[in-house]
């Protein structure tokens, strides 16, 4: 089945590419509306930028590790995940009287399930992070060194270890992780979306 881009896909390319005019773009047309958004709802400037920010480095991973097609209007799906973002941290808070000022805009379904696909992919990777740093030291350094590094022959030698080693050695620390990360509450919750 091919995806067919929106044409606001450009942002998920700027992003990408860090090309700094379009991303210009970017935070001149959608981030005025969540920094009211964030203001009316128990929030400020610094808040806002902070929610914009760290939604933007979800959706640059997103599209960088799983190839992230937006398929839908950027407007839409970045103001919901703005949005839901900050009402999360408004939980975590414990702000439970806060009053949420919400204009009603409508979502398609499309919208929605972008949304959801997104805060599913940062979940897996805010787990996959937990659980790496459990890890001993060697495993991080080693599994670090593969994913920047894609020859193994190049990581054993920064390493200064054999091939043989470097092979058995992530392998063995993949295993750990996984383990790790199945043996994890949230992996279960994550299962059930």
């Amino acid at each position: 089945m091919d995806v067919k881009p929106h044409e606001d896909h450009i942002y998920i390319e700027a992003l990408l590419k860090n090309d700094s005019k379009v991303l210009s773009t970017l935070y001149a047309t959608f981030s005025p509306k969540i920094v009211a958004y964030i203001k009316n709802n128990s929030g400020d400037a610094d808040a806002a930028q902070d929610v914009i920010q760290e939604t933007l480095v979800t959706i640059y991973h997103q599209a960088k590790e799983k190839n992230f097609i937006l398929t839908c209007p950027f407007d839409a799906y970045f103001f919901l995940l703005c949005k839901r973002r900050w009402l999360n941290e408004l939980k975590k808070r414990g702000n439970n009287r806060v009053t949420i000022i919400d204009d009603v805009t409508s979502i398609s379904e499309e919208q929605e399930q972008q949304v959801e696909e997104t805060e599913i992919f940062e979940k897996q990777h805010q787990l996959f992070e937990l659980k790496f740093k459990e890890l001993g030291e060697k495993c991080q350094e080693l599994l670090k060194a593969t994913f920047k590094i894609k020859s193994m022959e190049e990581v054993a030698d920064f390493l200064g270890v054999t091939y043989g080693y470097a092979r058995k050695k992530k392998s063995q620390c993949m295993g750990k992780l996984t383990q790790l990360v199945k043996n994890s509450n949230e992996f279960n919750q994550l299962k059930a979306y």
